[in-house]
């Protein structure tokens, strides 16, 4: 009598779904590990825009430090006057100072981001005729 080889053993299906079972579980390993960095490069994104604000707020600059929070994200801006000796030294240019503007924004307790740039305002001149 002949035994019909057409089909799978048992110890056969079992392997392959021990392989089917392995791939699920990676691939929802990535999608998951996926979708947490997708959430941190918005934070990251949304921590920059408010940097990004904080120091476009600053019209007249002035030697200062302020702080506030905006949702999950706390931030601190400081304005201080960078020396400049060499506009110090020409008349022309003594009444021009560059400020150096610096937001740092914090947000999970471990993540932040620092933007700073440099800005040159000139002090008003005095009035003619006007008591010092």
């Amino acid at each position: 009598m002949m035994r019909s080889t057409a089909g799978f053993t048992l110890l056969e299906v079992l392997v392959a779904f021990a392989i089917l079972s392995v791939a699920i579980v990676a691939s929802i390993q990535g999608f998951a590990q996926g979708l947490r960095l997708l959430r941190t490069a918005g934070d990251h994104q949304q921590a920059i825009l408010i940097a990004d604000q904080k120091i476009r707020e600053v019209v007249t600059p002035t030697e200062e430090q302020k702080s506030g929070t905006e949702g999950p994200f706390t931030w601190e801006r400081t304005i201080t006057v960078d020396p400049t000796p060499e506009l110090t030294s020409v008349a022309a240019t003594a009444r021009w100072k560059l400020y150096r503007i610096t937001v740092r924004v914090d947000w999970d307790g471990t993540r932040h981001v620092e933007l700073a740039t440099l800005r040159a305002s000139a002090e008003k001149p005095p009035l003619p005729g006007a008591r010092p």
